[in-house]
């Protein structure tokens, strides 16, 4: 189960995990674009959900059991882009960028996790984070503060989730994402290609945690472009 299905991460990794013959539960709110990826990829299938609604996350995941079965890998890649400095940062802002990062994964993931002690054989459970968790940006208050929150909770989760089969891993994405949305930017028009993270790359280090054996499990793992300045 993946969230956040869009034209970076999301597309990436169910074209990954299909590939090693996964069938994977995309979550994104626009069913166009579900639409389409099922025809992409063969062994996906598309469900409508709003991370930020805990009703339209039971029903999603009501919908994957009866029609995929079972959680084993879930993947949490939405998240939310707001970015505002302290001043001028709104309530309402800092609940929607702290309910599309942590109240999303703590209610996907407790589904995710039933499903997994269910199996008896554990699972993956893989937070997509950022830079930002580490540290607050002066124009990043209501992000930062989301994916901080977010890493705490992953944190919590893989202390007690690992010691019962279930590795939880957290994944900081330092440095800007190679799809078109960013490209148009004007403060990434200029910006080499080598200066951006491919899709397809951070898919295979999340794959790369799902593949991990129990004697070496990473908790978080960064990833930034060469050039990348940290």
């Amino acid at each position: 189960m993946v969230t956040g299905v869009g034209e970076g991460n999301g597309h990436s990794i169910t074209k990954r995990f299909t590939k090693e013959g996964y069938r994977v539960a995309m979550l994104a709110r626009s069913a166009e674009r579900l639409n389409k990826y099922e025809q992409e990829f063969e062994g996906s299938k598309g469900f409508v959900c709003d991370v930020n609604d805990a009703d339209s996350v039971k029903s999603s995941i009501s919908k994957v059991h009866d029609q995929l079965g079972l959680i084993d890998v879930f993947i949490h890649n939405a998240g939310s882009g707001m970015f505002a400095d302290f001043l001028s940062t709104t309530p309402e802002q800092m609940e929607s960028a702290w309910r599309t990062n942590t109240m999303g994964l703590f209610l996907l993931g407790q589904a995710a996790a039933k499903d997994m002690l269910e199996s008896g054989v554990g699972g993956s459970i893989v937070v997509v984070g950022a830079t930002s968790s580490l540290r607050g940006g002066a124009d990043f208050t209501p992000f930062a503060s989301a994916k901080a929150s977010q890493r705490s909770l992953a944190q919590s989760m893989a202390r007690g989730l690992g010691p019962r089969g279930i590795h939880v891993s957290y994944v900081i994405i330092d440095g800007l994402i190679d799809i078109p949305r960013i490209r148009k930017m004007d403060w990434a028009k200029n910006k080499p290609d080598d200066a951006f993270l491919i899709p397809d790359e951070i898919a295979d280090a999340i794959w790369f945690l799902r593949k991990q054996p129990k004697s070496a499990w990473t908790f978080e793992l960064d990833l930034r472009p060469y050039r990348e300045s940290w």
